[in-house]
């Protein structure tokens, strides 16, 4: 495979196209739009759209009646179509066209040379300052049909999907203007037909507002519909005799905003943006209410015809990628989102532990306080819930239990918070109930070896969950578990008598790069008083640890298991999305490369903004490989409850993730070598 290739990592550019609309001159526009043409094909866009009867001009009225006019309509097309012989975008023109002494108001796809066929407005409006119908058919009952274009048949109706045949998932529908504000547009038919990405030609006179309920209108389809919808709407040049345009271009993909150009534009302008064709497959196969749905409508679905062309895209060209990946898909760099996420997550996990007290009677919740991010999160959690249900903080039991290699730092940090947030605190030496056990089953470090292998650091981590089982029973409580849901991915967690269990675990759909901005967020939105706040911002600066392994520097998980940035990248395309390893290491190599380019989430340390080349992603890509997919699912198998936070999905067997015990890496592995790590961008 060619790496750098979006074609070969299943994107697809699209391009909206307005300009300046020269009124009732066809040949005029027809040369505006092969200009749009020749610049999409030299950046390879497959499909470039433009306005709603863009060859006449939209607010023309009577002279669209006029056949002096719709003749250069036709020779205009034809122009565009012989000149369009060499390039590569689908060019979808606005064109009125004669057909069975009516006027129709048509979508024309023209590529490489032929008309593939035409798609006549369905809903033609009559109201407020519309006044379609005085010249234009509605087209909604067209089905079946082809028109006379340039001496030959063509396709023509609202039942026509255009599939590309050497670009898997490329499908496309076309409808014009108020087709998209009808209570069951074509379109959506269309998506239930198969349909990808779905096409608007727009003429649309600019209201005071209106541009917001476009986007909300093509929003809501790309959502609703799992597609992407191009809108490419009029601009200068229409008639001003009493309207004005603002030439809007919008490129939605299921529900997010992929690109937009500025409106009121004084020339040619275009919005381009790289539709991702897998993951709309991916989502249809998973939400299984859409083929439901689609057999509620197999009368109308079921006719649809399909026009198969070959695009030829460039796939051994590198195009970049015009589309803006998250560094962190669970964590939005966009500074509003960020704070409603972390509201949101923070209330539901309160809410979560709120309610499953309330309902087992109310007990005293249990729970080991390290000092680290995981353990400090859990505990703010627990205290604001405690809040909530009125109850006192006393009622949280929160132990500190030292082992070997724990730090003063550390420690002091558990201390100074669990006094700070007035819960009921008491430290626990782990370390002679450590050593006895160490002596009793034979390990070399109870006769004075340096041994430190997995049995002497899983001896630490179940003890203290050990002790903390037998506190709930001693003192009527439940344990509050606080691994997160990366430590669950990667298996970073030591089974059964050890961190991967407790009674509930508030923390089980948090990613750790969530967990810092989510603390973040406690603090800055003064959840809890200004002394905590500040116990909080030291504890965010403490190395992630599990301070097991005695020595004179602090042992580094990430040094041993990979960085979270890059595992949690692929946490999320694999659980969200269901993506090829060799398409997650594209994608975070355009997220990664450079830490100067695309936002980073609102207060990321400067100093921790690194980069990552390929070889490294590839590296740690196949760590997470083996680890999720061979080795930890054991685990989560038998994960405690814990609520759902993330959209990007949680790991409980009896939620987003099921997946058998004992299976094997090998197919996610052999995806991984179709790339050299050691390639190099031509």
């Amino acid at each position: 495979m060619n790496f750098w290739s979006i074609y070969q990592h299943g994107f697809a550019r699209v391009a909206a196209c307005t300009g300046h609309t020269v009124i009732a001159d066809p040949p005029a526009n027809a040369e505006a739009v092969l200009r749009h043409a020749r610049r999409c094909a030299e950046e390879g866009v497959a499909v470039a759209v433009f306005p709603e009867l863009c060859l006449s001009g939209y607010a023309i009225d009577d002279l669209l009646l006029q056949d002096a006019l719709l003749d250069d309509v036709e020779t205009a097309l034809a122009t565009i179509v012989a000149e369009s012989a060499d390039l590569l975008p689908v060019l979808v023109v606005g064109a009125p066209l004669r057909h069975r002494d009516r006027i129709f108001n048509c979508a024309v796809l023209v590529h490489r040379g032929r008309v593939l066929g035409v798609v006549p407005k369905s809903y033609p409006p009559n109201y407020r300052e519309f006044y379609e119908r005085r010249q234009i058919a509605g087209g909604d009952d067209e089905r079946g049909g082809t028109i006379r274009l340039g001496g030959a048949d063509a396709p023509f109706g609202v039942d026509l999907l255009f599939a590309a045949a050497d670009v898997p998932g490329l499908v496309l529908h076309a409808e014009i203007c108020e087709d998209m504000w009808v209570p069951v547009p074509p379109s959506a038919e269309a998506a239930l037909a198969g349909a990808t990405v779905l096409v608007n030609l727009s003429g649309s006179p600019i209201t005071v507002g209106r541009a917001e309920d476009r986007k909300l209108l093509c929003r809501s389809a790309s959502s609703r519909c799992v597609a992407a919808y191009v809108y490419a709407a009029a601009g200068l040049g229409e008639s001003t005799t009493d309207l004005s345009w603002d030439g809007q271009t919008l490129i939605y993909e299921n529900g997010a905003l992929l690109a937009e150009t500025e409106r009121f534009p004084l020339g040619e302008q275009y919005a381009v943006a790289d539709v991702d064709l897998d993951l709309l497959r991916q989502e249809r196969q998973r939400m299984g209410t859409f083929g439901e749905n689609r057999r509620t409508h197999a009368a109308r679905t079921g006719d649809f015809r399909t026009v198969s062309f070959e695009l030829t895209p460039p796939a051994a060209a590198d195009l970049g990628l015009r589309r803006r990946v998250e560094r962190f898909p669970f964590v939005p760099a966009d500074a509003e989102r960020l704070a409603l996420d972390c509201y949101e997550a923070y209330n539901i996990q309160v809410a979560g532990l709120q309610q499953r007290l309330a309902s087992i009677g109310g007990p005293k919740v249990v729970i080991g306080v390290s000092g680290g991010l995981d353990s400090t999160h859990a505990l703010i959690v627990a205290a604001r819930a405690m809040d909530r249900a009125g109850r006192p903080r006393s009622d949280i039991l929160a132990f500190t239990l030292p082992g070997f290699a724990t730090s003063d730092h550390t420690k002091d940090n558990a201390h100074r918070l669990m006094r700070s947030l007035g819960v009921t605190a008491a430290e626990l030496d782990i370390t002679p109930t450590a050593r006895l056990m160490l002596k009793e089953i034979g390990h070399p470090f109870a006769s004075g070896e340096p041994v430190y292998d997995v049995t002497f650091e899983n001896v630490q981590a179940g003890l203290r969950t050990d002790y903390l089982f037998r506190l709930a029973n001693q003192r009527g409580g439940i344990v509050l578990g606080t691994g997160d849901l990366s430590e669950l991915a990667l298996g970073w967690s030591t089974y059964g008598v050890g961190d991967q269990m407790s009674h509930y675990n508030v923390n089980s759909g948090v990613p750790k790069t969530l967990i810092q901005h989510l603390i973040r967020w406690v603090v800055g939105s003064e959840q809890f008083d200004e002394e905590t706040g500040k116990i909080l911002t030291a504890i965010l600066d403490t190395e992630i640890s599990p301070e097991l392994v005695p020595g004179e520097e602090m042992q580094s998980t990430e040094s041993k298991i990979g960085p979270y940035a890059l595992h949690d990248f692929t946490l999320f395309h694999v659980l969200r999305y269901g993506f090829r390893p060799s398409k997650i290491a594209f994608l975070a190599w355009h997220a990664w490369h450079d830490k100067e380019s695309g936002a980073w989430p609102p207060g990321f340390p400067e100093a921790e903004r690194g980069t990552y080349d390929l070889a490294q992603i590839r590296h740690w890509l196949e760590v997470f490989i083996r680890r999720f997919f061979a080795f930890s699912q054991f685990k989560r198998s038998a994960m405690p409850n814990g609520p759902k936070v993330s959209a990007g999905g949680s790991l409980s067997p009896r939620g987003d993730w099921r997946a058998p015990s004992d299976g094997t890496a090998q197919a996610w592995l052999r995806d991984l070598e179709r790339f050299d790590s050691k390639e190099t961008k031509a």
